[in-house]
């Protein structure tokens, strides 16, 4: 019967018709009943003792971190009814009671949705619940894995995953559900399939091993507690394979994998975690309508005038970006190149700088992947690329080559020559080599526009080895010390000379020398006719590697 628009009231949140006349003592019938229970058996208010041990270890459950990264009553969970596939070992009462959602809690809802329009908050979550059976994944959670990645895949949703767990359950042996191996599982191809389609962040508070850790590597971004282990076996994997006998904190602990260049992002607890991943995940949701600009007249006066001093490039970034939007990535891995994401007048961008207190700034072949992956993570989602350049070029000596230096570098050459996002270079200090080129998407004329600020210096090589290299004949034909030291200067000021920003933008070979204090307006001009070009600024635009 249809009730009266007078009797009828709609939850303007989640948009649930309700009457307003309901008789709150109405019984329930058995059947919704039943639902209601079930749901509410995974719920943290009836696992007291969940709680009460995750607390014990610093840290909040599976569905405390999924209601605080989700916008208030936005979630919706699928799958939240199964169970472990154990009903030959235990009762149907231990395995509602003690395997709610089979481990894993699925569902979207939306992300920064009070910042951002709905259709670009729409997100995705993946998360283990360690308290069910260590966060180990079973038959039915696989198959709701399977179920949500091509929701993912369909619907173009971001995936956050909450990855602590320790991998395979060999536990699951109800007769009609067995696999021989479960090696033709879809789950792991299902989640590499999404990257370069969304974002793809993962969060780890804990132990994350075999398959949890397999399908955290498919991640874009890494985000991991201080206390957290990372492996690709866990301890009894390694030690069944005759490896010895380790502790799960001896395997992957974070001063091994924050240095390596697994994790983006160390963090100290689950809640600053989860804050960080909303933080990752709105550069990707689009333009911010509320910024701040630093004092720009403070750019002029970072880079020192004595050239031979060093300075802090992050200064630089935090003075062009908008106040507090810098995000820095895999800080502690190849430090002489600097990754992150920024905003400019609400603009996400990616920002790649050289590092001058590393080396100089010098690229190392570490350094080069690491600029890479964070090229294509960009062009991939549609950020244009932002690039502070001072170095001296890439690294030499016998010591780097024994690192594939070769291979790595040319990466930088290859995957910029395919970048389809606007890509802006501004040099610091030195520009010096293939190095430089390699900073500047390959060339000083493959980046949009690339300026120098006044400090900037130019050579085919550092101009101390062109010097030595150059003019070592005239150099060595003068005998007295002190006149050969004299001519060298005059050879070196006279390079230094040549290569002046003003000199070389005279020459065409860069495009222009600017006020340090009008970057961001270059940057936002630049951005405006850069992607004024059909189709640039559209996301899609091929894989990350997740190295």
């Amino acid at each position: 019967m249809e009730k009266s628009k007078d009797n009828q009231k709609t939850d303007r949140k989640n948009k649930i018709p309700t009457t307003k006349n309901q008789e709150e003592n109405e019984p329930v019938r058995a059947d919704l009943a039943e639902v209601i229970e079930r749901h509410a058996l995974g719920l943290d208010e009836r696992r007291p003792d969940v709680v009460a041990k995750r607390q014990q270890k610093n840290r909040r459950t599976a569905r405390a971190y999924v209601h605080e990264l989700f916008d208030p009553g936005s979630f919706i969970e699928y799958g939240a009814l199964a169970v472990a596939a154990q009903r030959s070992r235990r009762t149907e009462e231990e395995l509602f009671r003690r395997t709610p959602a089979d481990g894993l809690i699925a569902g979207v809802g939306l992300i920064n949705g009070t910042a951002f329009d709905e259709a670009k908050a729409r997100s995705m979550v993946l998360a283990y619940d360690y308290s069910v059976l260590a966060g180990t994944q079973g038959f039915f959670n696989h198959k709701k894995m399977d179920r949500m990645l091509h929701l993912a895949y369909e619907n173009r949703l971001p995936v956050i995953l909450f990855a602590e767990g320790g991998g395979g359950r060999p536990g699951d042996i109800d007769k009609d559900l067995i696999r021989s191996t479960g090696l033709d599982l879809i789950t792991f191809s299902a989640m590499g399939r999404l990257n370069g389609i969304v974002p793809l962040v993962g969060i780890v508070t804990g132990y994350c091993f075999a398959g949890n850790a397999v399908l955290l590597s498919c991640c874009d971004a890494i985000i991991a507690t201080r206390n957290s282990n990372i492996g690709m076996a866990g301890p009894v994997m390694i030690e069944g394979g005759g490896l010895g006998v380790f502790a799960p904190e001896d395997v992957g602990p974070m001063d091994v994998q924050t240095q390596n260049g697994v994790v983006d992002i160390a963090v100290e607890d689950d809640r600053e975690a989860v804050a960080v991943a909303k933080q990752y995940l709105s550069y990707f949701q689009g333009s911010s309508p509320q910024w701040e600009a630093p004092d720009q007249n403070r750019l002029r006066k970072i880079v020192p005038e004595n050239r031979r001093r060093v300075y802090d490039v992050r200064a630089v970034i935090r003075g062009i970006a908008d106040t507090d939007s810098f995000l820095e990535l895999r800080p502690d891995f190849s430090p002489g190149i600097i990754t992150g994401l920024i905003r400019i007048e609400g603009r996400a961008f990616g920002v790649i700088a050289n590092n001058c207190k590393h080396q100089a700034g010098a690229i190392e072949a570490e350094g080069a992947d690491k600029a890479v992956h964070h090229m294509q993570l960009c062009n991939a989602h549609g950020l244009p690329i932002l690039c502070l350049c001072d170095t001296p070029g890439f690294m030499v000596g016998p010591e780097v080559e024994r690192r594939a230096h070769v291979r790595h570098c040319g990466r930088m050459f290859v995957i910029g020559a395919h970048l389809k996002v606007p890509y802006f270079t501004i040099v610091l200090r030195r520009g010096y080599g293939l190095g430089a080129m390699a900073m500047a998407k390959g060339g000083f004329h493959d980046s949009f526009f690339t300026a120098a600020w006044p400090t900037g210096e130019f050579g085919g090589m550092g101009l101390e080895g062109a010097v030595k290299a150059g003019f070592r004949r005239e150099l060595d034909a003068v005998e007295d010390p002190q006149e050969r030291q004299a001519l060298y200067d005059r050879l070196l000021a006279d390079l230094y000379y040549r290569g002046k920003a003003v000199n070389v933008a005279s020459r065409l070979e860069i495009d222009a020398v600017i006020d340090p204090a009008q970057t961001r307006q270059w940057l936002m001009r630049g951005l405006a006719y850069a992607s004024a070009r059909a189709g640039i600024a559209e996301a899609g635009h091929g894989m990350v590697d997740p190295w």
